[in-house]
């Protein structure tokens, strides 16, 4: 039997969810096996049919998200090109989507939506490298991730110093920021700054314009 064969007997439900399933982001837990390992999930990722669903590994825990929503999809498109061209412009490093393999430590593994990773002595990184420091990280919450993206990703984030952590809350139309040591999140539902180490100008945009600019058109 296949690791994604045993998977099915450990998580709650019939069976892992489907792209027909999941008009959101549904993130569930194993609850049978306590704790899995980065061999186990990068056999999961290798079985795979495409890049969802996503998975990824925080402290032994094995978190599943299936297919996103199309609404979910703009705003990760839209903060991604809105980041490209300053991280581009300054030389921090490269502005990347998920799927994407990050290794803030060696036994977890995660798939930002957005993620910035620094460059190496004034280069974009190289293509053979695994990511294992990050700039800033981004995730784009559903009903279903708040728990992961608001507590569990962002605990490990803080803790291996990720210096800038947004959750992107499209209902409140507003990004919690979060950066290491914080008890609690930075709500901004109007101007947005973001410096990271070594930009000689912050870049600042309006939140209210980005929530604009993934609405519908009349």
């Amino acid at each position: 039997m296949t690791v994604l064969g045993r998977l099915s007997d450990t998580l709650i439900g019939d069976a892992l969810p489907t792209r027909r399933r999941a008009e959101h982001v549904m993130s569930m837990p194993a609850v049978r096996k306590t704790r899995w390992t980065i061999e186990e999930v990068e056999r999961l990722i290798d079985e795979r049919e495409g890049y969802t669903p996503r998975y990824e590994l925080v402290d032994g825990e094995l978190l599943v998200t299936a297919a996103p929503s199309k609404r979910h999809q703009r705003i990760v498109r839209h903060l991604f090109l809105l980041l490209h061209p300053y991280v581009t412009r300054h030389r921090l490093g490269e502005t990347c989507m998920g799927p994407g393999e990050v290794r803030l430590e060696p036994s977890a593994y995660f798939e930002p939506d957005v993620y910035v990773v620094p460059s190496e002595n004034g280069r974009r990184p190289r293509l053979d490298v695994i990511a294992s420091r990050l700039l800033l990280a981004a995730e784009v919450l559903s009903p279903s991730s708040v728990r992961h993206d608001r507590i569990t990703k962002r605990r490990f984030f803080q803790k291996y110093g990720v210096p800038d952590y947004w959750v992107v809350d499209s209902d409140a139309e507003a990004f919690e920021v979060w950066r290491p040591g914080d008890d609690r999140s930075t709500l901004i539902d109007e101007a947005l700054t973001w410096h990271p180490a070594g930009a000689p100008e912050p870049l600042v945009f309006s939140v209210r314009d980005f929530f604009a600019g993934v609405a519908d058109e009349d």
